[in-house]
């Protein structure tokens, strides 16, 4: 067992949507990650995602129904983003999150880009 200390992991880095793994339970990681500005469009065909905003307001874009639709998330709160629903995370300052999702997720799900990361730094 490690005790983890979410502040100190996060005063290691200062990249932006760059997760990084702090640990790991059954199949799943939970990574951290500085995000601010907007992400890419995507989804994820087989994984879902938990955002857990730990600073900052996140805004989550994504598709229902086949409208856009934005979801507004604060300190202390999270949502879990179901496979398959196509979704853009929005910072306009910068926010700090935890997710927690199985060790198969792509960061940039189905897109394949200059921010996708296929293998995650552990700290």
């Amino acid at each position: 067992m490690e005790k983890v200390n979410l502040a100190q992991k996060l005063s290691l880095f200062s990249d932006y949507y760059s997760p990084k793994v702090v640990g790991e339970l059954n199949d799943s990681q939970v990574k951290l990650v500085k995000v601010k500005g907007e992400f890419v469009w995507h989804h994820h065909d087989a994984e879902d995602e938990l955002f857990l905003i730990l600073k900052g307001t996140l805004r989550i874009k994504y598709f229902d129904g086949g409208k856009e639709r934005e979801m507004r998330l604060g300190e202390g709160e999270f949502v879990i983003v179901p496979h398959g629903v196509e979704h853009k995370p929005v910072a306009d300052e910068e926010v700090h999150l935890m997710l927690i999702e199985p060790k198969t997720t792509l960061n940039t799900g189905n897109v394949q880009n200059e921010k996708t990361m296929a293998h995650l730094p552990r700290i």
